[in-house]
């Protein structure tokens, strides 16, 4: 029996009715309102939303504004919206939010449109572009799983998205969005993914370039072009069809499109890859030093972190010129390290080294982790002698291999090393700088940081004060061995190889190396003399006053050695190789600049002799290569160097307008080349400046002269045409007379 329902209980039902869902309302109301206020876990504030703290990347760029690297975290840098090609911002309009345009924040009838789909198995995204930034600037950790905290994150979302659209533009609010989002592959924003997946800038991205990154927003592991290139590609076209849609891209376009391979140009982006990594990591470090001794903080008086806080530092280093020595390097080096092998085969190159091996073994991170892991010294030599699967470097690639590890020691100590600097003598700027042979294996850097043995590179040193006490390249000595009487200690007799017989002139000794003249000069103007100039053109290692640093007994850096042949080219100025032009916040706040510092070294007249010495050498000595195997006719001049046992190979080069170095050598010295014919500087580092600057000549966007050292101004007071020199002979001179002549 139905029961009839009074009009008295339905009025009763209603306003029952009314009061819940008004209530519901007002507790949905409070709720949400508490959530404004955090109550549910802090939201952004305006400030915050204002300047996000994101993990900005560094960048790195040469002194044509073009990126050599970066510090990152995440590998994120900014851009604005004019920086933006239109092909990206319509294919993420059309593919993630048609009615971006139209909206305020929160897309209510795209919402519950989807709500629908999902009803019926068509599981689809609700969130708006501007909802989407909103999540990327409140949490860290992205879309919850759990269903319930997935709805919290959904409420959080829309307050902050309802904040952004009143206080930014659309266009700000989605180039707020690309300077946020991942695109994987240690990729974070537009900016990064363009030069990571195509190596282009963000403005130049082409259709299906923007139709590929934006299609990495549905799952960058699932899209990715580079693990799944084929699922890439599929989505890439779905992406330009939305495009066609939404009437951004005609139909044509589209066949055309999507009829193109995805043509990625991938650079990985981690730190050790990339030219100049050597660079890179000396650069980051004195950075830091800068920073803490100037007291350079930021507005809250904290620190810079130089992988998060988006600095832009603006180097010295010229892009090519980094790519021509990076090439010279390990085209020269595969040859060489062939050679070297192949020199040792048939012979035991560890015998007697016990010690250097067990050095080896000490120093490496092997032997220091299994410390850590409390192993004995037993345990540990039984791991080393026990065959492990490792990566081990070779001018191929990087090799797979089982190996014991401490075969692995022994080959990287018969593995040649080798490092190179260049700079601008007059500028003082360094444009290129090589400081090993693989940043991946072996992180020390070998242009600064190290020092070597620089043997006959150090001789100019000597023959510079020689003729700035008045002797002339021209000048003749008998080429015989030489004692020099040394207080407190034994005399010193150089040894000498090559030697040629009679007497011949300063010019010529230069040419050929030879140690007894270099022995002859310093016995004449004495080991202080020599030792203070080499301080004064910048070798800030230290030059003991011994008669033995004429041959180059003392250890130097390729970067002070080159600084100092700078003096040479540079009309007897030395300027302080720099590297650093200045470094800007990520708003474009100057934080530090830098001007090299200069100081006269020796008399202008002085260094222009010596540039036609060592132009001597390569005319007509050691340097000779340069010409008969690079064709490099014009005027270059240098010096080779090669130390005892070929344990270390020199060459500096200079021209007007360039000066570089290059050491080769093993980790170790003992460890060698075994006949001087192969080991010498000529044949280990001059085939690598040869190579450079055959590149460099042969880009005319570069600049580098190929024109003659300058005559000083007021003449030279020296005389260096052997012919002139001959015919003054004649009369006896003052400084005949002063020799005893």
């Amino acid at each position: 029996m139905t029961k009839n329902i009074s009009a008295a209980e339905i009025k009763s039902y209603n306003i029952t009715l009314w009061k819940l869902l008004i209530g519901a309302m007002i507790l949905f109301a409070i709720f949400i309102v508490a959530i404004g206020f955090g109550l549910f876990g802090t939201l952004p504030s305006f400030r915050d939303i204002e300047h996000p703290k994101s993990n900005q990347a560094t960048e790195i760029l040469t002194e044509d504004k073009r990126v050599l690297g970066t510090y990152f975290v995440q590998n994120r840098s900014n851009v604005t919206y004019p920086e933006i090609s239109p092909n990206v911002i319509n294919a993420l309009i059309s593919t993630e939010d048609t009615r971006f345009k139209e909206h305020s924040g929160i897309d209510f009838k795209r919402t519950f449109t989807i709500i629908f789909y999902n009803l019926v198995g068509k599981k689809q995204g609700a969130s708006t572009i501007t909802q989407q930034l909103a999540l990327n600037l409140f949490s860290e950790e992205g879309r919850q799983k759990n269903f319930f905290k997935r709805l919290m994150q959904k409420f959080q979302e829309w307050i902050v998205a309802v904040k952004l659209e009143r206080n930014f533009t659309k266009e700000e609010i989605i180039t707020m969005y690309l300077n946020t989002v991942d695109f994987g592959n240690q990729a974070y924003g537009i900016k990064s993914a363009a030069r990571v997946y195509f190596n282009t800038t963000p403005d130049q991205l082409t259709v299906a370039q923007a139709a590929t990154l934006v299609g990495l927003q549905k799952g960058i592991t699932r899209y990715s072009p580079t693990r799944n290139p084929e699922r890439s590609l599929a989505r890439r076209n779905t992406v330009m069809s939305n495009m066609v849609k939404e009437d951004l891209l005609t139909q044509q376009q589209y066949d055309e499109e999507k009829a193109k391979p995805l043509a990625l140009k991938f650079s990985a982006a981690t730190v050790n890859d990339g030219i100049a990594p050597y660079f890179r990591a000396v650069l980051k470090n004195d950075i830091k030093k800068i920073f803490q001794e100037r007291s350079i903080l930021k507005a809250d008086g904290t620190p810079y972190d130089l992988d998060r806080d988006g600095l832009k530092i603006i180097t010295t280093i010229n892009y090519d010129m980094q790519v021509y020595a990076e090439e010279a390097q390990k085209d020269a080096m595969q040859v060489l390290q062939a050679q070297f092998t192949k020199g040792w085969k048939g012979r035991n190159p560890f015998k007697d080294k016990e010690m250097q091996i067990e050095q080896g073994i000490k120093r490496s991170d092997r032997y220091k982790a299994l410390q850590l892991e409390g192993k004995s010294e037993s345990e540990i030599k039984a791991d080393f002698n026990t065959p492990a699967e490792m990566s081990i470097f070779t001018w191929k690639g990087n090799l797979d291999t089982l190996m014991k590890p401490i075969d692995s020691v022994k080959y990287y100590k018969l593995l040649l090393r080798n490092a190179m600097m260049a700079m601008d003598p007059k500028t003082g700027y360094v444009k290129a700088w090589v400081g090993g042979i693989n940043y991946e294996h072996f992180k020390y850097d070998q242009v600064k940081m190290g020092t070597r043995q620089v043997g006959s590179t150090a001789k100019p040193f000597t023959y510079s004060v020689a003729i700035e006490n008045g002797y002339s390249p021209c000048y003749q000595v008998l080429n015989e061995p030489v004692t020099i009487e040394v207080p407190g200690s034994a005399p010193w007799t150089p040894k000498s190889g090559g030697t040629l017989p009679g007497y011949i002139t300063l010019q010529k000794a230069l040419a050929f190396s030879q140690n007894y003249i270099a022995a002859y000069l310093m016995k004449q103007v004495g080991p202080t003399a020599v030792a203070t100039l080499a301080k004064r053109m910048g070798i800030t290692s230290n030059v003991p006053a011994y008669p033995s640093i004429a041959l180059g007994s003392f250890d130097a850096s390729v970067f002070d050695m080159v600084g100092a042949y700078s003096v040479f080219a540079n009309k007897g100025v030395w300027t302080q190789p720099t590297y650093i032009l200045r470094i800007e916040d990520k708003n474009g706040v100057v934080l530090f600049s830098q001007t090299p510092q200069k100081h006269p070294a020796m008399n202008e007249d002085v260094a222009y002799v010596m540039t036609r010495m060592l132009e001597g050498v390569v005319k007509n000595g050691y340097g000779y290569g340069l010409i008969s195997k690079y064709g490099l006719k014009n005027p270059i001049g240098g010096k080779t160097g090669t130390t005892q046992n070929n344990s270390d190979g020199w060459f500096v080069g200079i021209t007007p307008d360039l000066v570089a170095g290059v050491w080769t050598g093993c980790e170790d010295r003992a460890f060698h080349f075994i006949s001087t014919r192969e080991g010498e500087g000529s044949k280990t580092a001059m085939p690598i400046f040869g190579g450079f600057l055959k590149k460099v000549y042969a880009n005319p966007k570069l600049k580098v002269g190929k024109g003659d050292f300058e005559v000083p101004k007021s003449g030279v007071s020296i005389t260096y045409d052997c012919n002139q020199y001959q015919q003054q002979q004649t009369d006896t001179t003052e400084l005949d007379k002063k020799l005893g002549f």
